[in-house]
């Protein structure tokens, strides 16, 4: 997977980039992560990517000419375009896995005030991460790229590892535990050490209904909408 993120902050993602997963990902050529200062694509001494809105209004909009020269620049044929702006649809993990199975995904992170909005007709897809306003895109892109890479195959050592993951099934995970078995009075479910694995997945499946029922009734109410009522 290659993943281009047009920004003008690109020295936000160096740390997250060169850590962990992610940084073995890039190691292991199964994703490419570029960076791209917008600034590159303007045509004056100051290089400019915003001005005041028409009509008035406080600050500054981002301009259409950077935004669509980057892309005719960076997008190739088979490029995915998002847009990261608060007015998207809210992302989740089956959002993530649609991305993971892309070639190549170009994310757009804005600024200011948002963007002109000419340049919503290049995204195939706008994202937001959540019902609240950050100073720009740039964090957006850091959860898109950390949740869609560790997706792809061969990314994670363990890919069974994924299948009980919080929201795979429309419910939060199971608890899990460690040694010690008895911490400051604190036992493990005796079933966890009773080596039946047919109990063990029964009682990781109702400890992750009743986790979810207490704590994300929501994501309940989601899956009856879907058809899925358990």
């Amino acid at each position: 997977m290659n993943i281009d993120v047009l920004t003008l902050f690109p020295e936000m993602f160096p740390g997250i980039l060169n850590e962990s997963i992610l940084k073995r990902a890039q190691e292991n050529k199964k994703a490419k992560v570029s960076i791209h200062d917008m600034r590159n694509w303007t045509h004056d001494a100051r290089k400019t990517v915003d001005d005041k809105p028409f009509g008035g209004g406080p600050g500054m909009v981002i301009k259409p000419e950077p935004v669509f020269e980057a892309c005719d620049d960076l997008c190739k044929k088979n490029s995915y375009v998002i847009l990261l702006t608060p007015q998207g649809e809210k992302f989740n993990q089956a959002m993530a896995k649609e991305l993971s199975s892309k070639k190549r995904i170009l994310m757009i992170c804005g600024h200011y005030e948002g963007f002109d909005e000419r340049i919503r007709k290049i995204a195939d897809k706008e994202i937001s991460i959540g019902d609240y306003v950050l100073t720009g895109g740039e964090i957006p892109a850091m959860v898109l790229i950390d949740a869609v890479i560790r997706l792809i195959p061969g990314v994670l050592g363990e890919e069974s590892s994924l299948d009980d993951e919080s929201f795979n099934d429309g419910l939060l995970e199971y608890p899990q535990y460690t040694r010690p078995r008895v911490f400051r009075d604190m036992e493990v479910p005796p079933v966890l050490l009773s080596g039946d694995h047919k109990k063990v997945a029964k009682w990781r499946s109702e400890q992750a209904l009743k986790r979810t029922q207490e704590k994300r009734k929501d994501l309940l109410k989601e899956e009856i909408n879907n058809g899925k009522e358990k």
